[in-house]
C-alpha cells in the first residue's frame, strides 16, 4: 500500500481514536483553504481529511492495517486517493474547527423507559367526599422474570453487531464533482443499538417485558373531584429492555347521586314541601351523607328559600374546612281537591281577604311591590 495514512497524520499505528482526532483538528486548523490559501497547503488539507476519513472508520483501519488501500479505485494494486479527495465530510470539519462531537451519534441504549398508563375509576359520592381505598385491577408491561429485562436467554448475553462493530451506525463514501461525502445511517442489523441478540430470551422474545395483570391499593385523598387524576409513579408500563416505568394515572370518575348535586364543594338537594306546612311550619328529618339531620322550616316559608347548613359539604381537598349544603325549599300546591278540602281553602282565602289575589312581581332587587300598585304609581306620576 503507498499511502501512509498514519504518516499523514503524524501518529503512530497503535494511536487511539482521541489521539487522531486532535491531530486532525491540528493539522485541519492550519491547512484549511479559509485560513491558509496556498495551493500546497490545500492539497495538504486533502490528504489530512483523507487520512482522517480512513483511520476514524474502524472497517477502514482494519483494511490500512491489513496492507490494503480502502480508498484505492477498484481493480488497481494501490495509487493514491489524494488527487481527487474532496474536503472531507462537513461534521469532521466542524469537528476540527469548533471542537464537536462529530458526525458519528454512537449506538443508542436498548434499554428505553416506559410509557404512562391512564385507568378510569368509578367512585360513589360519598368516596370522592370522605376519601377510601379501592383495589384497583390493571394490565401492563412488566420486567420479564426469566432475562430480567436484558433479552437474552439465560447463559446467554448480547453480542456486538458483526455489521457495525458495535458503533450502532453504518457509514457510506460517496464521491461527487464536490468531493467526497461521508454519510451516516442507524445500522439495520442491529437498529442502532451496537449489539445483537442471538439467542432471544422464549419468554418475552428479546423485549425485555411481559404482559401482566397485577392488582394495586390506590388511595383516594377526600374532596376529590370528578376527572381529577391520581398518579401512582412508576407503576405504568416497563420499559423495552427493562427500562424504567411510567407512571400509574387513576381518572375518578363521579356517579351522580340519587340525591345531592355536586358543585365543587357544596352540595345541594330539594326539600319538597306541602303547602299547609310550609305556611304552618314544621320540622322535618333529612338524610345527608353525614347521617340524619333535623331541619326546621319556619312558618310562612316561601318556595325558593335556600337553608344552608355550613360544614356539611364536600371537604376542601387541598385546605381545612368543608364546603356548605344547600337545601332549595320547594313547595307543593295541591292539584285535586275535594268538596270539604276546596270550602276550606276557599273560607281561609275569604278570612285573609285574598278571593282576588294582587298580582305580585318582584324585580331584581326583590322589593315585592305590586304590579297593579307600580302602575297606579307611574300613571299618577304623569
Amino acid at each position: 500500500m503507498a499511502t501512509d495514512y498514519y504518516g499523514v497524520l503524524g501518529v503512530s499505528k497503535t494511536a487511539g481514536n482521541d489521539e487522531i482526532k486532535r491531530a486532525y483538528r491540528k493539522l485541519a486548523r492550519a491547512l484549511h483553504p479559509d485560513v491558509n490559501p496556498d495551493p500546497a497547503a490545500q492539497q495538504k488539507f486533502k490528504q489530512v481529511t483523507a487520512a482522517y476519513e480512513v483511520l476514524s472508520d474502524p472497517q477502514k483501519r482494519e483494511l490500512v492495517d491489513a496492507g490494503v488501500d480502502p480508498l484505492a479505485p477498484a481493480g488497481s494494486g494501490g495509487g493514491s486517493p489524494f488527487a481527487g479527495a474532496g474536503f472531507g465530510g462537513l461534521g469532521d470539519i466542524m469537528d476540527a474547527f469548533f471542537g464537536g462531537g462529530g458526525a458519528s451519534r454512537g449506538p443508542r441504549s436498548r434499554t428505553r423507559a416506559g410509557n404512562d398508563a391512564l385507568l378510569r375509576l368509578d367512585l360513589d359520592l360519598p368516596e370522592t367526599v370522605f376519601g377510601t381505598t379501592h383495589d384497583i385491577t390493571v394490565d401492563t408491561a412488566v420486567t420479564c422474570g426469566t432475562c430480567k429485562g436484558d433479552g437474552a436467554q439465560p447463559g446467554t448475553h448480547p453480542a456486538t453487531c458483526p455489521v457495525c462493530h458495535g458503533r450502532g451506525e453504518v457509514q457510506q463514501v460517496t464521491r461527487s464533482f464536490l468531493g467526497q461525502m461521508v454519510t451516516s445511517r442507524p445500522c439495520t442489523r442491529c437498529s442502532g443499538t451496537g449489539s445483537v441478540i442471538e439467542h432471544p430470551c422464549r419468554e418475552c422474545g428479546g423485549d425485555g417485558r411481559v404482559r401482566a395483570r397485577r392488582t394495586l391499593t390506590v388511595k383516594i385523598p377526600a374532596g376529590v373531584e370528578d376527572g381529577m387524576r391520581i398518579r401512582l409513579s412508576g407503576e405504568g408500563e416497563v420499559g423495552p429492555g427493562g427500562g424504567p416505568a411510567g407512571d400509574l394515572y387513576v381518572e375518578v370518575h363521579e356517579r351522580p347521586h340519587p340525591i345531592f348535586t355536586r358543585d365543587g364543594d357544596d352540595l345541594h338537594c330539594e326539600l319538597r314541601l306541602p303547602m299547609t306546612a310550609a305556611a304552618l311550619g314544621t320540622s322535618v328529618t333529612l338524610p345527608t351523607l353525614d347521617g340524619d339531620e333535623q331541619i326546621v322550616i319556619k312558618p310562612g316559608t316561601q318556595p325558593g328559600h335556600v337553608i344552608g347548613l355550613g360544614g356539611r359539604g364536600v371537604p376542601h381537598l387541598r385546605a381545612v374546612g368543608r364546603g356548605t349544603l344547600h337545601i332549595h325549599v320547594v313547595v307543593s300546591t295541591p292539584t285535586r281537591l275535594d268538596e270539604e278540602q276546596e270550602a276550606l281553602l276557599r273560607d281561609l282565602a275569604r278570612l285573609r281577604s285574598e278571593e282576588k289575589a294582587e298580582v305580585v312581581v318582584s324585580n331584581a332587587n326583590g322589593d315585592g311591590q305590586g304590579f297593579f300598585s307600580r302602575l297606579r304609581g307611574a300613571r299618577g306620576g304623569r
